[in-house]
C-alpha cells in the first residue's frame, strides 16, 4: 500500500500519521543548494520538446523568516549535541544561503530519524555543494558510529564536455551518505550481486579436474580480518594462525567431502570454487555500473535529477524486505516510491508541490494499471479547491491542468500568461506530429461570457485543434451557448468533437465529466473519454442551441 503526502515534508512528518520507530527505510534526494532553477521539460506525441516547460524546483536557499524561525528549533530541542552544531555552523557561515540549506536539513534529518526503526536505515543522496557539510550534520544526528558508507555514484561513462577550456576535471558523480539508526539495521548484500558474464567466467575458472573447470579460492581469514579464536581448529593436522578459517569445522568438511578442497605444494589449504558455486560480484561503494537517465531513456519522465529506477532498486534490495515501508520525503517524480512498488514494499512519498505528486500518480498507474494508494494535502472536494485557490492562485491552477492531464504553461510564470494556463498534446493518426489543446483555468467565483470567447481567441492564435474552460465556479447560460458556438474539431479516424469544452471543477473531481478527445498514444478515447450522460447533455444543450 502506498500513500502520496502533498506539503511541506516538515510539518508532513510532524503529524500524527508518522509516530516513532515507524519507518524501515529512508531516501532522500534534497536539492542541492546548487542555486540552479531546474526546468521539467515535456515531450510531445513524437518525442520532441514541448513548449511548455515549468520550473520544477528554485534550487536556491535565501536566509529569512523561516529560517530563523527553524533555527531557533533546532537551539531549543532535546539533543543538545545538534545545538552545539547548527551554533558552530552559524558562527562562520552566518546568515548565508547555505546556513538556510543545512538548518533546513538539520530539522527534516532530525525527524527522520525519529521515525526510523533500529533497523532501518537512510540514504541521503547528495552531491559536493554541500555533502561535507552534511556529513557533520549526520554524524551529530546519527552518531559517528551508525556511519555505514559513503557510496560513490558514476552517473556518466564519459563527462559533458565544454566548447571553452576546462579548468577544473570534469563532474560526473554524485555521493550517497548511508546510515543505519543503529548497528542492527538491515543489509542483504547477496541480493544486490552483479552476474558475471560468461566471458569473466571463462577468464577466471582455469583449472580442471574431473568435476570440471573451477578456480582457486581462499580458505583462511587475512590478517586484516582480525582475530577469530572460534574459527581456530586443527584440521588434518594443519592449524591456522588466530585469524582462523573462513568457516566452519563442518562446512569445511563437507567442502572437502565434495571433492572441492586442496593443498598447495607449500601445505596451505585452498577451495575449489565451481562456475554454479559463484553468487556473483558484490557490490562495493563506487557504483559505476548505472547510468543516469537518458534523453532518450525509456523511464525519462522530463523531470530534472531524475535518479534512475535501477539505483533506488538496487537501495530498497539492499536494506528492506517485501512488505517493509520505504519513506521518500523529496519524491519530485516518484522513482523511489515506483522501484518500491515493484519490489513489494509499501511506501510513503511527500512533495512540495502538485506538479510532482500529480506526476507520480500518472507514473504509477501508468506502470501499476491496478495500483491502489492514497493522496493526502490535495484537493478532493470543492471546499478543498476554493481553499487553495484562496491561497494561492497559481497552485491552484496548475493543479487544476493536472486534473486534466495538462502541461502547466510558459516555465510556471507568475504573471500573464496570454489566456493560456496549460497545454495537452495528442495524436489521432499516424501522419500528425502532435496536436494541440489549450487549457483556460479559472479560480474565481465569478464567470462569464467574455472569458468563454477568449478562449476561442487563443485556440485561434494558437493554432489548437480544441480549448478546455476548467471553472471552479458554474458556468452560466452565456458561456455554454458561446462554447457551442466554436462549432467542432473533425478528428481524420474518429468523428467529431467539440472545439471548445466547458469543465467543472465539481464535474472533474466527481469524474462526471473529463476532456473529450483523440488520442492514439493512449488508445483511442480510452484515457478521455467523458461519461455516457456528459456526452448526451452536450447533444441536449446543442439541439436547444
Amino acid at each position: 500500500m502506498g500513500t502520496l503526502y502533498y506539503g511541506d515534508n516538515l510539518d508532513v512528518l510532524r503529524s500524527d500519521a508518522f509516530q516513532d520507530a515507524s519507518i524501515d527505510l529512508v531516501y532522500l534526494d534534497p536539492p542541492f543548494n546548487s542555486k540552479r532553477d531546474y526546468n521539467l521539460i515535456f515531450k510531445t506525441p513524437k518525442g520532441r520538446d514541448s513548449e511548455a516547460q515549468i520550473i520544477a524546483f528554485e534550487d536556491s536557499w535565501h536566509w529569512g523568516e523561516q529560517a530563523e524561525r527553524e533555527y531557533e528549533e533546532l537551539l531549543h530541542q532535546a539533543n543538545t549535541a545538534v545545538t552545539e552544531m547548527i551554533r558552530s555552523f552559524r558562527g562562520f557561515l552566518d546568515q548565508s544561503d547555505m546556513m538556510a540549506y543545512l538548518v533546513m536539513m538539520a530539522n527534516r534529518l532530525l525527524e527522520l530519524r525519529r521515525v526510523l526503526k533500529p533497523t532501518g536505515s537512510l540514504y541521503l543522496h547528495c552531491d559536493p555543494t554541500a555533502s561535507h557539510y552534511l556529513k557533520v550534520v549526520m554524524d551529530t544526528i546519527f552518531g559517528p558510529a551508525n556511519f555505514v558508507n559513503e557510496i560513490v555514484w558514476h552517473r556518466y561513462s564519459r563527462p559533458k564536455g565544454s566548447q571553452f577550456l576546462s579548468r577544473r576535471f570534469g563532474a560526473s558523480t554524485d555521493s550517497i551518505l548511508f546510515y543505519g539508526r543503529s548497528e542492527n539495521y538491515k543489509f542483504h548484500a547477496d541480493s544486490i550481486r552483479v552476474p558475471i558474464d560468461e566471458k569473466e567466467m571463462q577468464s577466471r575458472n582455469t583449472h580442471l579436474d574431473e568435476k570440471g573447470p573451477y578456480y582457486s579460492g581462499p580458505l583462511l581469514r587475512s590478517a586484516s580480518m582480525g582475530a577469530r579464536p572460534n574459527l581456530v581448529y586443527e584440521y588434518q593436522g594443519f592449524t591456522p594462525g588466530p585469524e582462523g578459517w573462513r568457516m566452519t569445522r563442518d562446512k569445511l568438511t563437507e567442502l572437502d567431502a565434495q571433492g572441492d578442497l586442496f593443498w598447495t605444494r607449500s601445505g596451505i589449504p585452498r577451495r575449489k570454487v565451481r562456475p554454479k558455486d559463484n553468487p556473483g560480484r558484490q557490490i562495493d561503494n563506487l557504483w559505476a555500473d548505472i547510468e543516469a537517465v537518458g534523453s532518450q531513456a525509456k523511464e525519462r519522465q522530463g523531470y530534472p535529477t531524475q535518479k534512475p529506477l535501477a539505483l533506488l532498486e538496487r537501495i530498497i534490495q539492499a536494506s528492506s524486505d517485501p512488505g517493509d515501508l520505504v519513506l521518500d520525503p523529496f519524491c519530485g517524480c516518484g522513482t523511489a516510491v515506483h522501484a518500491a512498488e515493484k519490489l513489494g514494499r509499501n511506501w510513503i512519498g511527500i512533495d512540495i508541490t502538485h506538479l510532482a505528486i500529480g506526476l507520480i500518480e500518472r507514473r504509477l498507474r501508468a506502470a501499476f494499471p491496478e495500483i491502489q494508494f492514497d493522496v493526502h494535502g490535495v484537493p478532493k472536494d470543492l471546499a478543498g479547491a476554493r481553499d487553495l485557490a484562496a491561497r494561492d492562485k497559481y497552485e491552484f491552477q496548475w493543479w487544476a491542468c493536472s486534473l486534466v492531464g495538462a502541461q502547466p504553461y510558459q516555465n510556471k510564470k507568475k504573471g500573464p500568461d496570454a489566456g493560456i494556463d496549460g497545454l495537452i498534446y495528442f495524436q489521432d493518426d499516424q501522419k500528425s506530429t502532435g496536436k494541440k489543446i489549450v487549457v483556460s483555468v479559472k479560480g474565481g467565483e465569478h464567470v462569464g461570457r467574455t472569458m468563454i470567447a477568449d478562449l476561442k481567441n487563443s485556440v485561434e492564435r494558437e493554432g489548437a485543434q480544441i480549448g478546455l474552460f476548467v471553472t471552479l465556479a458554474e458556468p452560466t447560460e452565456p458561456m455554454e451557448l458561446e462554447a457551442l458556438s466554436g462549432g467542432f474539431y473533425e478528428s481524420p479516424m474518429h468523428g467529431a468533437f467539440r472545439k471548445i469544452q466547458i469543465l467543472t471543477i465539481a464535474g472533474l473531481l466527481a469524474e462526471t465529466q473529463a476532456p473529450r478527445y483523440p488520442d492514439l498514444s493512449r488508445g483511442a478515447l480510452s484515457f478521455r473519454k467523458a461519461p455516457v450522460e456528459q456526452g448526451q447533455a452536450e447533444q441536449k444543450r446543442l439541439v436547444e442551441f
